[in-house]
């Protein structure tokens, strides 16, 4: 008996989520019906494709062989059913959407109603990473990426840039007193990243005329969650304007050393492997996106070495 497409979607799933509940729970299976369906597979194939402990599960050196050979067959299956929707003048499927938590909620989230209407077949699926991934094994189809790009076997294209400022709410100054030089935020409470530690470089100049980097008092990994403690009146931020006009304009944060901040922006790209095709929904979506942020679309055909890259928050 022939091994089915069902039976490799959830060998890959049990490798890529690390458990069997997480596997079923992801492709919408009761566990015990995962379970089966890697048992038949290999019974199929008749060897042993994961060792299961009571702690975790482990690839056998076949195993690892036979997911190469699943994962690029999934793969083509993908594009078959991308190009067969493509002769149909209209993307579907499912779109793997990957960025840091403050963009999606603040940058992508309020353009889907927009793409949505547009590409309704499209099955949008949305995660958030604060590190480091590898789009491949994650089967990301486009991240969007905060700041300078590390080498890598992606392929970029820019979609804008936003702006650094520093902020504190009312409720923190009309406490604590607003500083006027940035030499006084040494008396503040400040609010800053775990890593990477180039994020607590603030758009500031010391007295001795180089970039401020600051020592947080308080450190956090997620951008979100500074934000959200500098609106609690926590301390002081430094944060992207695609996060924080909002707050700006409601009065919910406001600038500080409004002539003394440089003119500092993070650059925002939209990552994706180059395959011989790129699935149309991969396009309309970028494209989507681009337009709506103001930026005229354009590939920059830039290869940007390893398949690991950095988020920037």
């Amino acid at each position: 008996m022939k091994t089915t497409i069902d039976e490799m979607l959830a060998f890959t799933a049990v490798v890529d989520t690390g458990s069997i509940t997480a596997a079923a729970e992801q492709l919408a299976l009761t566990v015990s019906a995962t379970s089966r369906t890697l048992s038949r597979l290999e019974e199929k194939l008749q060897t042993t494709l994961l060792r299961r402990t009571t702690r975790r599960l482990e690839l056998t050196e076949e195993g690892a062989a036979f997911l190469e050979h699943a994962r690029a067959i999934l793969t083509r299956v993908d594009e078959a059913e991308e190009q067969m929707a493509a002769r149909r003048m209209r993307p579907v499927g499912r779109l793997r959407i990957d960025a840091a938590t403050p963009y999606m909620v603040h940058a992508i989230v309020p353009l889907l109603e927009g793409f949505r209407s547009q590409y309704p077949e499209v099955e949008l699926e949305l995660n958030t990473n604060e590190g480091i991934i590898d789009l491949l094994e994650k089967r990301t189809d486009v991240a969007f990426r905060i700041g300078p790009l590390r080498d890598s076997t992606l392929h970029a294209r820019p979609i804008g840039s936003s702006s650094l400022r520093v902020l504190a709410s009312p409720d923190y100054l009309k406490r604590h007193g607003t500083p006027t030089k940035p030499a006084q935020l040494a008396q503040h409470s400040l609010l800053g990243f775990t890593q990477p530690e180039s994020l607590n470089e603030w758009p500031l100049l010391n007295h001795n005329q180089t970039i401020m980097r600051i020592e947080p008092t308080i450190a956090s990994s997620s951008g979100e969650v500074l934000r959200n403690l500098a609106l609690a009146g926590q301390g002081i931020v430094c944060l992207a304007d695609f996060m924080t006009s909002d707050d700006r304009q409601c009065g919910r944060l406001v600038q500080l050393f409004t002539q003394q901040t440089l003119d500092a922006r993070q650059s925002i790209n939209a990552v994706y492997y180059r395959n011989t095709a790129l699935a149309s929904r991969i396009i309309c979506f970028v494209d989507h996106v681009a337009r709506e942020l103001g930026e005229k679309p354009q590939d920059t055909g830039h290869n940007i070495g390893s398949s690991k890259i950095t988020h920037k928050k």
